[in-house]
């Protein structure tokens, strides 16, 4: 292909070592623990401990059933997003002669065309598995609240066990709904290339810079980190089951 320039190359490298660097910051580096999304993880198990003490449970499953909900209009978005993405396909030469009559005068070919509208596609399909594996462990999650024990086991190891891993569940859900989240953050910067791989990589970089802001330098990141200061969560006795029902790790 001798339309695709190492310019092309440069651009669509810094956009996935941006996507993987991003994601490995906020899931797996040793600044993991201080972004919000991680804190938040913190506070899913502290809502399963409090629910054992609970005897009526309807806050619960209506935390649940909006969580579901959310999740369930973006799995929608991303398939109405594939849907166009692939229409775009079935307009290529109108859509290339309109982008052609925009003031910057962008011209490719048809083939690089393609390529970018595919790659666009495919962005979007992951964050609809990722949405839809979300909405999947929202319901697991919901059917396990009605599974829970009554709260006059609630000081059982059992019920503790039981909490842990439901909220560990809760945990995976939300990692998977990030991700398609980020996968629809990241699909904005890749707009870009459709009209050069320099504004790609300025679209990129500005996305992942608002990201970051977001995960560990915004007001909610900081209204978090001083709850978490003033109310640590290691007091509470559901830690206590973490060396007896140890949790296996992984994506």
């Amino acid at each position: 292909m001798a339309d695709f320039t190492s310019m092309d190359a440069m651009g669509l490298c810094l956009f996935l070592i941006a996507w993987m660097g991003y994601h490995m910051a906020v899931e797996s580096s040793f600044l993991s623990h201080k972004s919000l999304n991680q804190m938040m993880h913190v506070y899913r198990a502290q809502w399963m401990d409090r629910l054992l003490w609970r005897d009526v449970r309807i806050i619960d499953t209506q935390i649940t059933a909006g969580l579901q909900n959310g999740t369930s209009f973006f799995a929608s978005t991303s398939l109405f997003a594939i849907g166009g993405s692939l229409t775009l396909l079935r307009i290529t030469d109108d859509a290339m002669t309109l982008f052609s009559n925009l003031p910057f005068g962008l011209t490719m070919t048809r083939t690089m065309w393609e390529i970018k509208v595919l790659g666009l596609a495919l962005i979007f399909t992951y964050g609809f598995f990722k949405f839809a594996w979300s909405y999947r462990l929202f319901n697991y999650a919901a059917i396990l609240i009605g599974a829970a024990p009554p709260h006059e086991e609630s000081g059982m190891p059992q019920a503790k066990a039981f909490a842990k891993y439901t909220a560990e569940l809760f945990t995976d859900a939300g990692r998977q709904f990030n991700r398609g989240q980020r996968a629809l953050f990241f699909a904005l910067a890749y707009i870009g290339w459709f009209v050069s791989p320099t504004l790609l990589m300025v679209t990129t970089i500005a996305i992942l810079c608002v990201m970051a802001w977001r995960q560990f330098y915004s007001p909610a990141h900081d209204a978090i980190a001083a709850l978490t200061i003033a109310a640590p969560y290691e007091e509470s006795p559901m830690r206590d089951t973490q060396d007896q029902f140890p949790w296996p790790r992984g994506d």
